[in-house]
């Protein structure tokens, strides 16, 4: 009996390389979620408060201390909102988290970008994902621009890991699910 060898174009090895990847991928065991979602006011701002979890896979960990920024991306909407009416955007706004491993002197940076780009530093991996998962004073919108007795909603959710293909082989490859781990909207309604 004479066998014939099988040959694959590359585009079917490119394909077959990234089906058996992207199969192979971690991912948390737990959906990530904003939890604790609370807004106050300051003496001149709607600022909120809440907290991340479930927020890392063990792939992120590892991009981390290969040289890669973590960017967990916040997005916050605030609406007034009126029976029997269209709900009117006040305000949509957006931040970033982004996280560092320095190899050298084995410290992790968390950068706020909401704070100024404060950026805090830390020994310990669990202290940073502490200090990116925290959603803490991120001022909303002035309090001149809401309107007393009204209700509003504020809406709040994290994108927290994109999966992209190198070198633009998304655009050959378009029907590749890469993942990405984002949480629901989160949604806070008060009256001003």
């Amino acid at each position: 009996m004479h066998c014939k060898p099988i040959f694959f174009s590359p585009i079917v090895l490119v394909i077959l390389l990234f089906s058996t990847v992207a199969g192979a991928q971690v991912v948390p065991e737990k959906k990530a979620t904003i939890n604790e979602l609370t807004a106050t006011t300051s003496e001149t701002h709607l600022i909120v408060f809440g907290t991340l979890e479930n927020s890392f896979t063990p792939e992120m960990i590892e991009l981390l201390h290969s040289g890669i920024p973590l960017r967990f991306s916040f997005y916050v909407e605030l609406y007034k909102t009126t029976v029997n009416w269209r709900d009117e955007l006040i305000i949509a706004n957006n931040f970033q988290h982004i996280m560092t491993f320095d190899t050298l002197k084995e410290n992790y940076r968390v950068t706020l970008e909401e704070d100024n780009n404060k950026v805090l530093s830390f020994r310990s991996l669990v202290e940073a994902q502490r200090a990116i998962n925290e959603i803490n004073g991120v001022k909303v919108v002035e309090l001149k621009q809401l309107l007393p007795d009204n209700q509003y909603n504020l809406k709040m959710k994290a994108e927290l890991y994109r999966k992209t293909l190198p070198l633009s082989l998304h655009n050959i490859l378009p029907f590749l699910s890469w993942w990405d781990i984002e949480t629901d909207w989160h949604t806070l309604t008060f009256t001003f």
